[in-house]
């Protein structure tokens, strides 16, 4: 997926950046510090739902920050961005200020350019891989830049489609709308294919929707990049459940050639231990679902959700600071995170554990539920928790989390909120006679291609990978369409 490093040279040498890159002493754009975030102070934030944390930079913030870009000529940086974006190019087209040139590159790969500027881990994918960190500084700050060129282009009202290939007739469909389904139809409209999304629920978007908070990621911001996906040709079908409402073979007598499954992983994970099914207890998911999805916390709406003074939220992963920032935002005077390693051990992005701190969130790290204890109402009273220490490193690198005999202890709760990790969405699998699915019930697919063992049936995201990042689904939708097309061109 890497660009031709023949093509990335050429736009390197073009007069341009050759120019930007002789306007300043390459010793004055090293001693620039690099630009921080404008935030809503958390006194203000924790009001709202809908508040968005991170305001985005200025104008001027943008580009002094661009000048730290050193226009590499072998940018590693491209390496760690799973969908291959040309990040010094439209880096240099903000130095210059021809913010519209940059949103245009950023496009050129991405599909939710907006999206990810804000919900990326960028500081473990393409920020990692920046020539900052060689000489012990703070890395470009690549995230803040990409949303910077998106968002100029949404609100400057002149918002460009790339270039499109003319119609070639084929029709392909893309089962569930989340950011891998919508990163391979992009690619697929822009190839010249008829592309069809099919999302179950009532809205577009997935995960991005129903899962991630709009003081993370505001509703506007996806419906805006939703909207630019319809403008290059993508159709969707909401409240369209693929194996219920139409079957595959229903849509392959419609002409359908080949399907993406994006699908997700929507079931998600508990840890069967006594008490888990008392009221008040409940996965993120539903949380999440309730909130952001169905606006449960509007006082016009018809869905209901939970309410506590004293909140847990189990996990420690971006899911569960979601969840327990949330809860906060619900009145919840004592909103707690409950995670069985130490803070250091935490998944989630250093930025979310920042803002949940910055909000008072209470963190019990190195304890582990072990039982959930009811009042007369039967409703959840208390968690029980077992002390941890770490051990050796298991598997995934991090130490281990071992019981410290006898060392239990109890707290008062009204909610319990588990946010350990999700499962795949079972019912695709289950209506493709002939996939192959692992023991964990993800699609077995070839790495290269995203090709299942149905060569029409190709697959990506939660699906195939049972939890992961946004930009990781997105880079699988992009290999998916490439390989697709490869694919029905030889057919």
């Amino acid at each position: 997926m890497t660009e031709n490093t023949d093509k990335l040279e050429q736009e390197r040498n073009e007069s341009w950046r050759a120019e930007l890159r002789n306007s300043m002493p390459m010793k004055d754009r090293v001693a620039i510090e690099r630009v921080k975030m404008n935030e809503i102070p958390p006194e203000e934030r924790i009001k709202s739902q809908t508040c968005e944390v991170n305001t985005g930079l200025t104008e001027e913030q943008a580009v002094l920050e661009a000048k730290r870009c050193m226009d590499c000529p072998k940018p590693t940086c491209i390496e760690g961005c799973p969908v291959n974006i040309n990040i010094p190019k439209f880096i240099k087209n903000i130095e210059r200020k021809n913010f519209a040139a940059a949103a245009a590159t950023l496009k050129d790969y991405s599909s939710l350019p907006a999206v990810c500027g804000r919900v990326c881990p960028q500081e473990k994918q393409c920020e990692a891989k920046c020539s900052y960190l060689k000489m012990k500084k703070e890395p470009v700050a690549i995230g803040y830049l990409e949303r910077f060129a998106a968002d100029y282009e949404r609100t400057s009202g002149n918002t460009q489609i790339p270039k499109i290939n003319a119609p070639n007739g084929i029709k392909v469909g893309a089962i569930g709308s989340g950011p891998s389904s919508l990163s391979f139809a992009g690619d697929m409209i822009k190839l010249g294919y008829d592309v069809t999304v099919f999302e179950a629920l009532h809205a577009i978007g997935g995960v991005l929707k129903y899962g991630i908070p709009e003081f993370r990621l505001p509703n506007a911001v996806v419906d805006a990049e939703l909207d630019n996906l319809a403008r290059m040709g993508v159709k969707f079908e909401k409240n369209f459940v693929v194996g219920r409402t139409a079957s595959f073979e229903d849509l392959k007598e419609a002409g359908y050639k080949a399907f993406y499954v994006g699908s997700g992983a929507g079931l998600p994970n508990f840890m069967n231990i006594p008490g888990e099914n008392l009221n008040g207890v409940m996965s993120s998911n539903e949380y999440l679902t309730r909130v952001n999805l169905m606006c449960a916390n509007c006082d016009d709406t018809d869905t209901p959700v939970m309410r506590g003074k004293v909140v847990a939220v189990v996990g420690g992963g971006n899911t569960a600071m979601d969840s327990v920032r949330t809860a906060k935002r619900l009145g919840a005077e004592r909103a707690i995170i409950i995670y069985r390693r130490s803070r250091e051990e935490m998944p989630a992005r250093l930025e979310e554990v920042k803002h949940a701190m910055e909000e008072g969130i209470e963190f019990l790290n190195l304890h582990n539920p072990i039982e959930y204890l009811p009042n007369a109402e039967g409703r959840v009273a208390k968690v029980r928790l077992q002390k941890m220490e770490l051990g050796e490193p298991d598997a995934s690198g991090r130490r281990k989390p071992v019981p410290i005999e006898g060392a239990i202890e109890e707290i008062d709760i009204d909610i319990a909120v588990v946010a350990i990790g999700v499962s795949p969405n079972p019912l695709i699998p289950a209506c493709l006679k002939g996939i192959k699915v692992t023991r964990k019930g993800t699609i077995e697919v070839c790495e290269e291609t995203m090709q299942s063992a149905l060569p029409e049936i190709f697959a990506g995201g939660d699906i195939v990978r049972g939890g992961a990042t946004v930009i990781l689904a997105m880079g699988d939708g992009r290999k998916a369409a490439s390989a697709m097309h490869d694919y029905l061109s030889k057919k």
